[in-house]
């Protein structure tokens, strides 16, 4: 007699042969930085842009610690940077603070490198005498006050505001959602693909934490205009980024174009959108260390 035999398992047998199923890690979310810190020699100064926070710097700044002391803090009234007084901040109250970080790092004068705002505070400490180097990345301000230019650029940043509205209350889920990192690399760089997730959730976190935006906004339209740039006795170098969608180079560029002094660099580079330290940080890395390092052979007579 031949006896049958059932090789099924039961419910609970068939479960615990299953591997378990573990759920993926989310990303962990970006946390904020006061300023970025680190080498030694020559001291730099990296001035991050609008919106934005010292993170975007943080690739660049590690190749640049072989050769300077590299400090980039965060603008007041942004992301991991202190509070801003008042309804109106501008750019000569961001420089004051700045200045006031400097004296404590005991920095009379330092290499100075920004981008958008931060090229556009970069040349006010230059005014003050505070820049050894002024390297100006897609800088902001090259614009006259009042003018229908000024007035299109602060109704850009004014349609993002329930942007950003949206994005606070989405939460983690704007930060890291793929969507989202898209939309924002679309106005930040030209090739998406070369951003880290990292860095990019740093920059829309950024964006979703800067009290300061609507108060920079309004300052900026009541304040007063960038003086002429050729009176600016720093060796500059301007770097336009070839595929500027914020604040793209044949409107906001001009008067940077023009004003410069004749012995400015005046450099196109390309492949990249409005946050180049992003997409390509060798690349910026390599151009602002030429600029400090063609400084130390200029001899000047006093």
């Amino acid at each position: 007699m031949t006896m049958s035999s059932d090789t099924s398992k039961s419910p609970a047998a068939a479960s615990a042969a299953r591997p378990p199923v573990t759920s993926k890690p989310k990303p962990a979310m970006p946390k904020a930085v006061k300023a970025l810190h680190m080498g030694s020699g020559d001291p730099l100064l990296l001035l991050h842009g609008f919106m934005m926070s010292p993170h975007c710097w943080e690739q660049t700044a590690t190749r640049l610690a072989s050769q300077c002391e590299v400090y980039a803090p965060a603008f007041a009234g942004h992301w991991g940077g202190e509070l801003a007084d008042g309804w109106s901040v501008d750019v000569h109250s961001l420089a004051d603070r700045i200045e006031d970080q400097l004296d404590e790092l005991g920095w009379r004068t330092c290499h100075i490198a920004g981008n958008s705002l931060g090229g556009w505070v970069g040349v006010e400490l230059a005014r003050r005498g505070r820049a050894r180097t002024l390297t100006l990345i897609a800088p902001a301000g090259g614009w006259h006050i009042p003018s229908l230019t000024q007035l299109r650029v602060s109704l850009k940043f004014l349609s993002l505001i329930p942007v950003v509205e949206i994005g606070k209350r989405l939460g983690g889920f704007a930060v890291n959602n793929p969507i989202a990192q898209r939309f924002a690399l679309l106005a930040l760089s030209k090739n998406a693909s070369a951003v880290s997730r990292r860095d990019t959730a740093a920059a829309i976190m950024a964006a979703l934490h800067c009290p300061s935006m609507l108060p920079f906004i309004v300052g900026s339209i009541r304040g007063p205009e960038q003086e002429d740039l050729s009176t600016l006795q720093t060796p500059v170098r301007l770097l336009l980024s070839e595929y500027d969608r914020v604040i793209p180079n044949r409107v906001y560029a001009r008067r940077y174009l023009k004003e410069l002094p004749d012995s400015a660099d005046r450099i196109v580079v390309h492949g990249v959108g409005h946050v180049p330290m992003l997409e390509a940080p060798d690349r910026i890395a390599t151009l602002i260390a030429e600029h400090v390092y063609a400084s130390r052979n200029r001899l000047r007579a006093v």
